[in-house]
């Protein structure tokens, strides 16, 4: 295994803590006092009880981010966000699988798989409050006429324009909206725009979320800085309901490609709030070369290792942050699976745990059902000994070896279920892979909150 491997394999692991990150943010946040933010999100949602503060980010080379207000909510909000990239910026993305994506998910995909597709981006235009997804022919021209306000403005083709959108599915982007407060934007560009920006992606999130780290290749130090968006629908197939990362190192659109896939799997495809896969699911990376560090065009590169262990870092701190701001979430819980048969298996096993909505609704009620866990391991037809099954919350065992534990304790695990932060460990005892996901509880909040969702 090369020096490279290592650190990529290194990086993983450390990801597997789910308070690492947040612990080892390389810097704190900062106070905003003095500052009125600008009205976000929906309308009465108090913020959750997990969330975290948005760090402080510096500005990343060769880039500049703008918000404005283009009405696609009834109450006064920012609701769009445009990234404007110096020349020369790369660019790779991974997108849903979900059967019926959007037109701006069509739009990244085609123009990032096409001959050369990567190089040269130059802009990212983004708008909530509209998914412009399951809308024909007509949304494909709404992204189309986006793309090409934003080409106009910024002088550069419209395949270079990136596009995303959020919000209700089923309706069709009004794009004039959005050409209309171009100007604006251009006017309001800023290197310290990250903050407004994760307001301004923000649906039924009831807290921006960023994430930034930094990185030496061959001795220079580069910075990578992210925010994302998701707070319901949220079991990724891919990557995230919305994530856009942005480092000042110069690397090509395929070794881009290639980080995204590796650290996909381990951050933003290991969470879930609630089973559902969104039809705008987009993770965008880019990469401005602005820092003065040496170009990167191979991926298996060992001067990579430092840089891909701070983007797994920045990833995984995202993907947590989507779960802490699940829609009425109170736990943040990390379900580990171990001695499963293979690492497919012990996936599909852990996610069957943090889906299932009787496990995630005895956690809410701060009960250790140990019995709903079992079905949730059994149902899923993977490999299991059912004899050597065992399961812990926390350091106490509720099950061991296919039989209730024997020094288990109703007050103890009662007391440990009253934490804000569970660990669910399950032993299969089938093999020797283990894989984690982190989830949340599913409250009478989740339910308020999406029968209110359109109005």
């Amino acid at each position: 295994m090369s020096k490279s491997d290592n650190g990529v394999s290194s990086s993983i692991k450390k990801g597997l803590d789910p308070l690492a990150t947040a612990l080892k943010r390389v810097t704190p946040a900062k106070p905003t006092a003095g500052r009125t933010p600008a009205p976000t999100g929906k309308p009465g949602l108090a913020v959750s009880p997990l969330a975290t503060p948005f760090p402080q980010i510096p500005p990343i080379a060769g880039v500049e981010i703008a918000t404005a207000r283009a009405g696609f909510y009834k109450h006064d909000r920012h609701d769009l966000t445009v990234f404007r990239f110096a020349e020369g910026t790369s660019c790779a993305g991974v997108f849903t699988r979900h059967q019926v994506g959007s037109a701006p998910v069509d739009w990244c995909r085609r123009h990032l798989e096409a001959d050369n597709g990567g190089q040269n981006v130059r802009a990212l235009v983004v708008n909530a409050g509209c998914a412009n997804a399951f809308t024909g022919k007509a949304g494909g021209d709404a992204a189309r006429r986006t793309a090409s306000a934003a080409s106009k403005r910024f002088d550069c083709r419209q395949r270079d324009v990136m596009l995303a959108s959020t919000g209700v599915i089923g309706v069709l982007l009004d794009d004039r909206k959005i050409a209309a407060r171009m100007a604006d934007i251009e006017a309001g560009l800023t290197a310290d725009g990250w903050e407004a920006a994760g307001q301004a992606i923000m649906t039924t999130d009831t807290f921006p979320k960023g994430a930034f780290a930094e990185a030496k290749i061959e001795g220079v130090t580069v910075r990578i800085a992210g925010i994302a968006k998701g707070s319901g629908m949220i079991a990724p197939d891919m990557a995230t309901m919305l994530a856009f990362i942005v480092t000042d190192a110069d690397i090509h659109p395929n070794v881009l490609r290639a980080l995204l896939n590796l650290h996909v799997r381990t951050t933003f495809n290991s969470v879930t709030v609630d089973g559902d896969t969104s039809t705008n699911d987009t993770c965008l990376l880019f990469a401005t070369g602005a820092s003065g560090a040496p170009r990167i065009g191979r991926v298996g590169d060992r001067r990579l290792a430092d840089f891909s262990r701070a983007l797994d870092a920045v990833m995984l701190d995202l993907a947590h942050q989507l779960v802490r701001d699940g829609e009425g979430a109170t736990k943040f819980v990390k379900v580990t699976v171990e001695n499963a048969r293979s690492p497919g298996s012990a996936r599909k096993l852990a996610r069957s745990i943090a889906d299932s909505p009787l496990v995630k609704t005895a956690i809410a009620g701060q009960d250790a059902n140990w019995g709903r866990v079992v079905m949730a391991v059994g149902k899923t037809d993977e490999p299991v000994d059912r004899d050597r099954l065992s399961i812990r919350f926390g350091p106490h065992w509720a099950a061991r070896d296919g039989a209730p534990a024997s020094d288990y304790d109703e007050a103890t695990m009662s007391a440990y279920m009253k934490k804000p932060e569970l660990e669910i460990t399950v032993d299969v005892g089938s093999g020797r892979a283990s894989a984690t996901v982190w989830t949340c509880d599913l409250t009478k909040g989740y339910i308020e909150i999406n029968g209110d969702y359109r109005s």
